[in-house]
């Protein structure tokens, strides 16, 4: 028996300088008009200004309406009071080049916006305010975010103001946490909603995975099962908004890729739209066949310099409709473009049509849209992910495959054409004499100026304006025994261990696992021994409760030799912040004097830089710098880092969890390129080389 369900839409309206920005319980209204909205991330600084309009405009010209971006508060204030929105950080040129190609924007500014970025976007200084809880009301957050509200407001980009912004975001999955603030939770959420409105954009604000978002901001889902899993909007005034549709995680050092059936995401995207859905959001890819769809990060980009949270690689979601590369990747950008158009056939009863359900079986349901005799669309579910179900639906018989949704009456095969990754070398780096090196120095705690009698926690001591922080202490060993044991525990991420300027051994943790031990053997001289710990973060940490409590480096070190047990925990220590070529910005052309470089050794050494120069490729074209051959560092083109690598943390399978990185066109001249690597390990820069990206049909 079909169950008519006629929707009531009592819309919020808000007024600014008599523009009419609004939503109901259908969907956003935009200068009066319900709108259907495909919209797609790309974040601005995980790409370069030079490909923003190129990437904006493949992703209109496959069916997208929106572009959102979260706003990055530790790229733009990374000291207090100081800002920076210039290259990549230039926000304002990058929502302006959305409003430039006729699309709108969705801004998610936070501030605490999580994203695999470096602490969640926060920057550090926070952690220097005295006691300070980050996700709690605060100045600093309500600063910023008036900040980026108001250098919005004068640049006229509200949709409000007839500019490009339709949508913005305050905190972000703060739900995931709130227990764990016990009763300052339910107080934040009001304070940070009550604060966005206040700022009075013009549009409406919106918290995601935040159920009970106050009115008038919007709950919206992500995850990947929103189609299933959201109890839809907290309110029946306000529309079904899904921020991110996720398809599987991010790549992360340790981490098992998690993937999904194509049938089973196909099922959510799609009853999701069934279900009332009026935006979707690609934080990830789909595709499509018989009507079923699935998702995927439409353009991850790279990580660049030290910006990727904890373990996370450089390259972010490459196997996108757009990859990290703006290359189109098919068959998944076609099939966006093609579905798009096939769900916005129907957007007229999808809009204005009233609902109604029809049971088709045990585990088959009919979702219909009407809004006249002519006007109709029809979204037929299998829930039974086991086996083919033929249903009848006015009176014609419609095979569903298992867990599906098949959308009527524009449902028809897409076929769109696949591509592959082409990779071509251009330059090789595979001579000796193309190669100049500098070992950087290992301090003995005698030169170093910091000193504490405790193990001091890595990222207070650093405040994170390096990966690096050296312990070093002074081991008085009386003995004609020359072993001795080691024992480091440590909070994470990597231990790099040298006894009298010797690498004595590493390890390291991992995503799931980042507190790791360190037990090694290692030789003594009889009196005076240098002992120097290199602890490494790689990236800090971009999610969970209390933030600002949060630990790395060394917790304890002992040393068991024959005679007796010592507990170095409680001791006289010694700590330099980063490395000597860090300091001295070797990595730059200007500074690269400020060494002696020596020509390449024909054995690798361990915390070593090493520099060439390279002519660009005449044509312009996509590149990568391929690592494969390296361990653990970070590498520099021109003076501007491309990102840490990790070729020698190697997945289940064996293989480098990334071996490609991304070198942009404009970082590029067209001769006498500076190319500089840091390498922590023994990995060899004879087997690097600069590589073509493209891409090539598949028959």
């Amino acid at each position: 028996m079909e169950k008519r369900l006629v929707l009531g839409f009592v819309a919020l309206f808000l007024v600014v300088e008599g523009r009419e920005v609004s939503y109901d319980g259908r969907s956003l209204i935009i200068h009066g008009q319900r709108k259907l909205f495909f919209s797609a991330s790309i974040h601005y600084p995980r790409s370069t200004p030079q490909m923003w309009a190129s990437l904006i405009a493949k992703a209109k010209k496959g069916g997208i309406d929106v572009i959102q971006t979260y706003v990055f508060w530790n790229l733009h204030e990374p000291v207090k009071g100081q800002y920076d929105f210039s290259g990549r950080a230039d926000i304002v040129r990058f929502i302006k080049e959305i409003q430039a190609q006729g699309l709108y924007a969705s801004l998610r500014i936070g501030p605490f916006i999580e994203a695999e970025w470096n602490y969640g976007g926060l920057p550090f200084w926070l952690h220097d305010i005295p006691g300070i809880v980050y996700r709690c009301d605060n100045e600093p957050f309500k600063n910023f975010t008036t900040k980026i509200v108001n250098m919005m407001k004068s640049e006229g980009l509200y949709a409000s103001q007839g500019g490009p912004i339709i949508l913005s975001q305050i905190e972000n999955e703060y739900q995931l946490v709130e227990d764990a603030f016990h009763e300052k939770g339910p107080p934040y959420v009001k304070w940070a909603a009550q604060m966005a409105v206040e700022l009075q954009t013009g549009v409406p604000w919106m918290m995601c995975k935040q159920y009970d978002a106050p009115d008038p901001l919007i709950n919206t889902c992500n995850g990947m099962k929103c189609g299933e899993s959201f109890p839809g909007p907290n309110s029946p005034k306000k529309p079904w908004l899904w921020t991110e549709n996720w398809t599987s995680q991010y790549q992360a050092y340790g981490k098992d890729p998690i993937t999904r059936s194509p049938q089973d995401i196909a099922f959510q995207a799609a009853l999701f739209i069934a279900r009332n859905g009026t935006f979707v959001n690609y934080y990830m890819v789909f595709t499509i066949d018989i009507c079923t769809v699935t998702y995927l990060h439409y353009h991850g980009g790279t990580n660049f310099g030290r910006t990727a949270s904890a373990f996370t690689s450089t390259s972010y979601y490459d196997d996108a409709p757009l990859d990290e590369y703006g290359l189109i990747r098919q068959p998944k950008w076609g099939h966006l473009k093609q579905l798009n158009g096939a769900i916005k056939s129907c957007s007229s009863p999808l809009l204005f049509g009233a609902q109604s359900t029809l049971s088709l079986g045990p585990k088959q349901m009919g979702y219909i849209y009407r809004r006249n005799s002519r006007e109709c669309a029809a979204f037929l579910v299998n829930r039974d992910d086991t086996k083919i179900v033929v249903v009848r639906f006015r009176n014609s018989s419609y095979e569903l495959s298992p867990n599906s949704v098949s959308i009527l009456p524009d449902c028809k095969n897409i076929n769109v054409k696949s591509n592959t990754r082409s990779i071509r070398t251009s330059k090789k780096f595979n001579e000796l004499g193309m190669w100049q090196e500098f070992r950087d120095i290992i301090p003995r705690y005698m030169e170093t100026s910091t000193r504490s009698k405790i193990l001091l926690e890595h990222m207070n001591t650093t405040k994170d304006k390096s990966d690096y922080l050296w312990y070093t202490f002074s081991y008085q060993h009386e003995s004609s025994n020359s072993k001795a044991v080691l024992k480091v525990q440590s909070a994470g991420h990597v231990l790099h261990a040298f006894v009298n300027g010797v690498l004595i051994g590493w390890a390291r943790g991992s995503h799931e696992r980042p507190n790791f031990r360190l037990e090694k053997t290692i030789p003594l001289n009889n009196g005076s021994n240098n002992i120097s710990l290199l602890s490494v973060t790689v990236g800090l940490r971009d999610s969970g409760a209390y933030l600002e409590s949060r630990a790395a480096g060394l917790r304890r070190v002992k040393i068991h030799d024959i005679q007796k047990s010592t507990d170095l925990t409680y001791y006289r220590w010694g700590y330099q912040v980063g490395l000597i070529g860090e300091k001295l910005q070797i990595y730059m052309d200007q500074s690269t004097s400020k060494v002696e470089w020596t020509n390449l050794s024909s054995s690798p050494n361990p915390l070593t830089w090493y520099k060439t120069r390279f002519d660009a490729p005449a044509d312009n074209l996509s590149l990568g710098l391929n690592l494969g051959s390296m361990g653990k560092g970070e590498v520099w083109v021109n003076g501007q880092s491309i990102g840490r690598y990790w070729a020698s943390f190697r997945t289940p399978q064996g293989a480098p969890y990334q071996t490609w990185y991304h070198v942009p066109g404009s970082f590029l001249k067209p001769k006498d390129n500076l190319l500089v690597i840091l390498e922590e390990q023994n990995g060899s820069p004879l087997g690097v080389s600069l590589d073509i990206i493209s891409t090539v049909s598949k028959n």
